[in-house]
């Protein structure tokens, strides 16, 4: 019999359709997980409590956020480009924190994972709105964790990039030569991470034999942010 590792754990996947979310689902349902994969968008104040409510007891909370990266230069950036990045990057993570720890916490068990960007870890041209949300999210991770973690809660962070997903990197995009030729000059891997790759990664992290991670930021990019 094939050993399962995520069998019994159930674990809420928000932005479902986005960014990780499909390799995440298919990934941990293949590893036993009962999977609750939810699409709504997370942006309304309200929204996060109402969705671990209907989730009901949850083991794992995969906190799968995204949106298009804008492209704006710094001293362009307007004000509602700076805050919608925010609202839809940052402010639902604590908010989803805030409800899924309390049942946690009372039963002495839980983890939460973000699945969060690279572009926190190294200086990128163009992306200052969004690599300073994704900023925001490792900080948050990283504090979190240490006050969580004597109620036996690992909370922690994938923080990637050049990774296959349909949000950053879609077919399109993966087949322009000029994007070829800069995997091949920035990614010491010389290709994406598979999807497949990082979800299992994902997996791992979500599963009993990761206990002992705590507010940790893992980099999984092929290098880049070595480079």
């Amino acid at each position: 019999m094939t050993h399962k590792p995520l069998s019994g754990k159930r674990i809420l996947v928000t932005q479902a359709g986005e960014f990780m979310g499909p390799a995440l689902c298919q990934t941990l349902a293949d590893q036993g997980a009962d999977v609750v994969a939810n699409h709504d968008s997370l942006i309304d104040i309200d929204k996060p409590a109402a969705l671990l409510a209907e989730a009901g007891e949850i083991d794992v909370l995969l906190a799968n956020l995204a949106l298009p990266a804008p492209s704006t230069p710094a001293i362009e950036v307007e004000e509602d480009e700076w805050q919608q990045v925010f609202a839809a990057l940052v402010d639902p993570l604590p908010r989803l924190c805030k409800a899924a720890l309390p049942n946690m916490i009372q039963r002495g068990q839980g983890k939460i994972l973000l699945m969060g960007s690279a572009s926190a870890l190294r200086g990128m041209k163009r992306a200052s709105t969004y690599s300073a949300a994704r900023g925001a999210q490792l900080a948050y991770i990283q504090a979190l964790g240490v006050e969580v973690a004597a109620q036996n809660i690992q909370v922690n962070a994938i923080a990637q990039n050049f990774v296959d997903n349909p949000t950053y990197f879609p077919p399109e995009v993966q087949a322009n030569p000029r994007f070829q030729e800069r995997l091949k000059r920035e990614v010491p891997l010389g290709r994406l991470v598979g999807a497949r790759e990082d979800a299992e990664f994902a997996a791992f992290l979500c599963s009993d034999a990761a206990n002992h991670f705590v507010g940790q930021v893992f980099p999984v990019c092929g290098g880049w942010v070595q480079r």
